[in-house]
């Protein structure tokens, strides 16, 4: 039987408040809007699931999100600082093992100036041409955005985490503001930056409201990327003890996104990875079409622990390709490595190209 809610979300690419609600809370459409997602990713992206080589090159940050183990206030963090030629030499293991995208992530490290930041993505960009370059550093003026465009970074990724103000100042310090984080999000997007936006699933206090708010602000911004992924807690922080986001809701949460935003690239995060063995394939067949390996040096991995448990060794290191392609393939799809650039149109998808 046709799920009628289903069917009209994939033609119009959008439903009411209301009809948004009964989606995220009835589990009763979770088959068909994953058959649903998977059918449109395969229309737009065929069967391919582009890597991208993730480093993850601070764990040092200015500031004290509620959630983050990585929060200024975790005294007990181990920290540690990549420096360039440390950086250029993941690339070239990355560039060797095939990766034609760089992922830069780090928390917000004022050691890095923007001189620095831009010194390395030129740097990166000269010696691999082909290659595009994704920075995930947080929030910066509009000015150090140009620079490190103009220095030739092609992506930034800049979670939004939660579209309702109210919402936001409980996960975030005082001298934050999801003001400020959406405008650093315009910014980027008009500078010509390919952009990705996200939020995290069951995060502390947020209700299905808050998802629904989440989506018509994606709506408004129309990003290239959109990363979600469930809240995990972290014991060195205050929402330790607070529930963490669910699989079964991140699933549905990730196909409905699939269906409004067909042209997106949507990463089928570790953290999905984390909470279920099989997390990150139910990702790919609920509409994810991206993983992210972790390029960074494995004496460090550990230490990036924004969240408990996080995945940091074994089929997640980049150096596993094999163990990675055969995961992949037996969700049902094929791993790339090309830049994979986000399509704005839609059309049937040769599926050996």
């Amino acid at each position: 039987m046709t799920d009628q809610l289903v069917e009209k979300l994939r033609k119009d690419r959008d439903l009411s408040d209301s009809e948004l609600k009964a989606l995220i809370e009835d589990p009763s459409h979770d088959a068909a809007l994953t058959q649903a997602a998977d059918e449109v990713r395969r229309q737009w992206y065929g069967d391919k699931v582009y890597l991208r080589g993730l480093i993850e090159f601070t764990s040092y940050c200015r500031n004290d999100c509620l959630y983050c183990g990585l929060r200024a206030g975790n005294k007990h963090a181990e920290r540690y600082r990549l420096s360039k030629d440390e950086i250029l030499s993941c690339c070239k293991e990355g560039y060797a093992l095939g990766y034609r995208t760089f992922v830069l992530q780090g928390g917000e490290d004022p050691y890095y100036t923007d001189d620095m930041i831009c010194d390395i993505v030129r740097s990166i960009k000269e010696k691999y041409p082909d290659c595009a370059v994704t920075l995930s550093i947080g929030e910066k003026s509009r000015k150090s955005y140009e620079r490190y465009y103009e220095a030739g970074a092609d992506r930034y990724l800049l979670r939004h985490e939660t579209a309702d103000p109210a919402h936001y100042s409980k996960l975030h310090p005082q001298n934050m503001s999801s003001e400020n984080r959406k405008r650093c999000l315009w910014d980027l997007k008009e500078i010509g930056y390919q952009v990705g936006a996200g939020f995290m699933v069951g995060s502390p206090y947020q209700t299905t409201d808050n998802l629904i708010a989440d989506l018509r602000f994606l709506q408004e911004l129309q990003p290239d990327m959109i990363g979600i992924g469930p809240f995990i807690t972290h014991q060195d922080t205050p929402f330790r003890d607070m529930p963490g986001g669910t699989l079964e809701l991140s699933l549905r949460m990730l196909a409905i996104l699939r269906l409004m935003f067909p042209y997106a690239l949507l990463p089928s995060t570790t953290a999905l990875g984390t909470i279920d063995p099989s997390g990150r394939e139910l990702g790919l067949q609920s509409g994810g079409n991206v993983v992210m390996p972790n390029l960074s040096p494995v004496k460090v991995r550990e230490k990036y622990a924004i969240y408990d448990n996080k995945i940091c060794t074994g089929e997640e290191s980049a150096q596993c390709r094999s163990c990675l392609e055969m995961r992949i393939k037996s969700a049902g799809y094929r791993a790339v490595t090309d830049r994979g650039d986000v399509k704005r149109s839609g059309s049937a998808v040769n599926t050996e190209d």
